[in-house]
């Protein structure tokens, strides 16, 4: 795993979100909002909206604020349209990053993405220019000391697509993006409860920062998803944690 420890990255995203929860909310509300908008209002039907609505239950989301946005993006209360953006672009060393929008207004979007990228000492690129870095894909990780044997035939059992060993003793369960929900519901059943899990966009290949260059791109990250329009960053960037 190029040396750095898969685990210690995973707690720092959690604790980064765990960080700003006061724009969680925010950010749920619209994706169950275009959720319920493209694929209608039933969750057993709609498997996106079933991910944002059990991820706003996890993150203790009041359920009449769920069934709000369910109805806002359904059509049947008054509400904001919101558009799907994506850019791409690139960090410092070269790091691909990947900017999932959701707004009301792309002329202000791409402004503000464009100078979080000038102002940090990254580039914004154009469509297309890094997304073939990544793979769209289901991610379970659990922590180390999980059974590794039981977790594996289960996972596949459940449909998983693959199964990674991190060096650092965590487990990576890695499914199709319509095999997610299943293969989670199907491996909490079994026992198996991830530390993280959602769906990403997982880097082919990663690059390692330290130093000066980690704290430029954790500066490039953290002005991305200030951002109130952005709904995920994803990079290949790996910010290597300094020693004790």
């Amino acid at each position: 795993m190029a040396g750095h420890s898969k685990w210690a990255n995973i707690k720092h995203k959690k604790a980064a979100t765990d960080a700003k929860r006061g724009k969680i909310f925010t950010r749920l509300i619209r994706e169950i909002t275009v959720a319920a908008k493209l694929g209608g209002s039933d969750t057993a039907t709609n498997p996106r909206l079933r991910l944002a609505v059990d991820k706003a239950m996890d993150n203790n989301m009041p359920k009449d604020t769920v069934e709000r946005a369910i109805k806002r993006g359904a059509g049947e209360l008054e509400g904001v349209s919101y558009d799907e953006i994506r850019y791409e672009g690139y960090g410092i060393s070269g790091a691909a990053v990947i900017v999932d929008c959701l707004t009301d207004n792309r002329t202000r979007t791409v402004a503000d993405i464009r100078h979080a990228f000038s102002k940090s000492g990254g580039n914004l690129g154009t469509a297309g220019s890094v997304a073939f870095l990544f793979k769209h894909c289901g991610q379970l990780v659990f922590a180390p000391g999980v059974d590794e044997g039981r977790l594996m035939d289960a996972a596949l059992d459940a449909g998983a697509d693959d199964i990674v060993d991190n060096a650092d003793g965590s487990i990576e369960v890695l499914t199709a993006p319509h095999d997610f929900v299943a293969v989670k519901e199907t491996l909490a059943k079994s026992g198996f409860k991830p530390e993280f899990a959602e769906l990403t966009m997982k880097p082919a290949a990663e690059v390692a920062l330290t130093g000066e260059a980690a704290a430029r791109m954790q500066k490039l990250l953290d002005a991305l998803e200030a951002i109130d329009d952005v709904q995920d960053v994803y990079t290949t960037a790996v910010i290597e944690e300094a020693p004790a």
